[in-house]
């Protein structure tokens, strides 16, 4: 079953590689990949397949090598690709579990094989004078790799298992019929608007110490199994018309027509949250949840096109900067951000340690600019702290710490006996529905419902799977601001409804929709909405949050909220 993630951050995709430390002898260059006929490549295997069938012979050397966590299985080969500098593009850090794009894989043979051309290419998306050109300059003069068009190369689509074993085959001068020559494979035509290939599986990830997500491997663009693409006919007359008309022939750009294409597909549900994402780097996406990232520590969200502060992190640059829930950033060093994807508008915030970005925010229908200087930021999550025998527990992600650790802390706490507890859940963004669930088993019964999932067939029920840690006669108090949100809504929503808890702040940020990632081949994806939360009672909170029991707003002279919470504990 589908473990639905609850989380007003980035989506998170993970790419899971196991490295063989056996191969078998096989009869063809291309056998030496691991990877199957519509799996991207991992960078490892493309280096350890490629050795291989060159015939390069490996040593077991134990030199030092100036790369990060090499696994044991692939040491030599990348000795050999190191000594040949066919490594140097990926800096220390190899992440050889990574997918490899179609312009590595060639740099990488190009280099193990001392090869060069001078020649210059022309396609719309390979760099002059970069690594990527020279190397296709040698395919295109050897015929190793087929273009995507005639202007676009395809460097940076993502290298599957059956295109792999096709270039190790040519590389190696083997003799390839037409036959085996893939579809996808063959230039493109003009009236074809994209493959109507359908989708050929589907997997969930069932990962228990990963998030989950749904990975759809597709052989194209094609149509959904269930129903046709609307005004299919129309747009493929279009695509072709245009194919065989327009006058500027170099500015037809086929992936960027079907990106465009899938965005507005999903643009037209009007749902903020439903978004499609373009290819992009996703190494540091988990991070978000648990981990470490450079910028200015703000959690967003795009809505409606514009990319949202959900709420910046406690000592983070955005909070140094005066920035705010709800703040959207409408530019990052001048660039419109309105006009960019997901990621692309993230990256941009983003950079390295150090650097400034100048932003421009809305807040309140007024703009300004403000610059922040972006840091190493570390993600906290539970600050535990006394007020006598009142214990203030501070959540500011529900996370895999959360989920692994609360309990245990929590059980130290009653073994304190404290005469009530505070749970401070403002700014907490959300995250992890299981850690939800454990916040919720510390203060009830097991057993006990806490959130409906409502999706369009059926509606689930979550109910507590734990006991609880906290006596059920120690009062408690739960602090909420704007920026608390989705999972921090469920778990206000739920000890509200119970009666277990006394609600004091400003209405939450109303979250309260489930996102599910679909994840295709080509490292593009699509996030898109399929349930809402509702509370035990019933109560939508999407739009709507969570209204306190007691309203009381924040100062920045007197944490009026705490002190409140204080007195109804004293």
């Amino acid at each position: 079953m589908t473990r639905y993630i609850s989380k007003l951050f980035l989506s998170i995709f993970i790419l899971t590689v196991v490295f063989p430390s056996q191969v078998q002898a096989i009869g063809n260059a291309g056998d030496y990949i691991n990877a199957k006929e519509n799996q991207v490549v991992s960078r490892g295997d493309f280096v350890r397949a490629s050795i291989k069938a060159l015939g390069i012979q490996t040593s077991k050397s134990k030199r030092q090598l100036p790369y990060l966590r090499i696994p044991k299985a692939l040491r030599s080969y990348v000795e050999v690709a190191h000594d040949r500098r066919a490594l140097d593009m990926f800096g220390n850090d190899l992440q050889l579990a990574r997918g490899i794009t179609r312009g590595q894989a060639l740099v990488i043979l190009v280099r193990i094989k001392s090869l060069k051309s001078n020649d210059q290419v022309r396609f719309r998306d390979v760099r002059k004078n970069s690594p990527e050109a020279g190397a296709i300059a040698v395919s295109q003069k050897l015929g190793w790799m087929t273009p995507q068009s005639r202007s676009h190369f395809g460097v940076r689509r993502m290298l599957k298992g059956s295109e792999a074993k096709l270039l190790l085959r040519r590389v190696t001068g083997e003799v390839v019929p037409d036959r085996e020559v893939p579809e996808r494979l063959q230039p493109i035509r003009s009236s074809t608007f994209a493959p109507t290939k359908k989708t050929t599986k589907t997997q969930v990830e069932n990962d228990k110490n990963k998030p989950q997500y749904v990975k759809v491997t597709l052989s194209g663009v094609g149509t959904a199994s269930t129903s046709r693409l609307p005004k299919q006919q129309i747009l493929e007359t279009i695509w072709r018309y245009i194919n065989d008309n327009f006058v500027y022939k170099e500015n037809i750009d086929p992936e960027k027509a079907a990106y465009m294409a899938a965005e507005a597909l999903v643009n037209s549900l009007g749902d903020k949250y439903s978004t499609f994402l373009r290819p992009a780097g996703i190494s540091n996406l988990e991070t978000q949840i648990r981990g470490t990232v450079t910028g200015i520590g703000a959690q967003v969200e795009q809505k409606d096109g514009i990319l949202t502060i959900v709420t910046p992190l406690r000592s983070s640059p955005a909070e140094a900067a005066g920035l705010k829930p709800k703040d959207q950033i409408i530019k990052a060093d001048g660039v419109d951000l309105t006009t960019l994807g997901f990621m692309e508008a993230v990256d941009r915030v983003r950079g390295p340690k150090g650097s400034t970005v100048l932003l421009t925010i809305r807040r309140n229908g007024n703009e300004f600019e403000v610059k922040v200087k972006r840091d190493e930021i570390k993600v906290p999550e539970i600050d535990i702290a006394w007020q006598g025998t009142i214990a203030v527990v501070k959540l500011l992600q529900f996370g895999k710490t959360t989920e692994n650790e609360l309990r245990g802390l929590m059980a130290q706490v009653q073994s304190k006996n404290p005469s009530g507890v505070i749970l401070d859940l403002r700014s907490n963004p959300g995250g992890l529905l299981k850690a939800a669930n454990v916040v919720l088993s510390n203060f009830l019964p097991k057993g006990t419902d806490i959130a409906s999932i409502v999706s369009r067939d059926r509606t689930r029920v979550d109910a507590t799977t734990d006991s609880p840690t906290i006596r059920q006669n120690i009062p408690l108090i739960i602090l909420v601001n704007e920026g608390s949100a989705s999972a921090s809504e469920i778990v206000a929503g739920a000890l509200q409804d119970h009666n277990r808890a006394t609600i004091v702040g400003v209405n939450t940020f109303g979250k309260g929709t489930v996102q599910q990632v679909v994840r295709f081949n080509d490292e593009s994806g699509l996030k898109v909405t399929i349930a809402e939360w509702h509370t035990p009672n019933g109560k939508k909170i999407d739009e709507n949050g969570i209204r306190p029991d007691l309203v009381v707003k924040y100062t920045s002279e007197r944490d009026e909220q705490m002190l409140k919470a204080l007195e109804l504990l004293r």
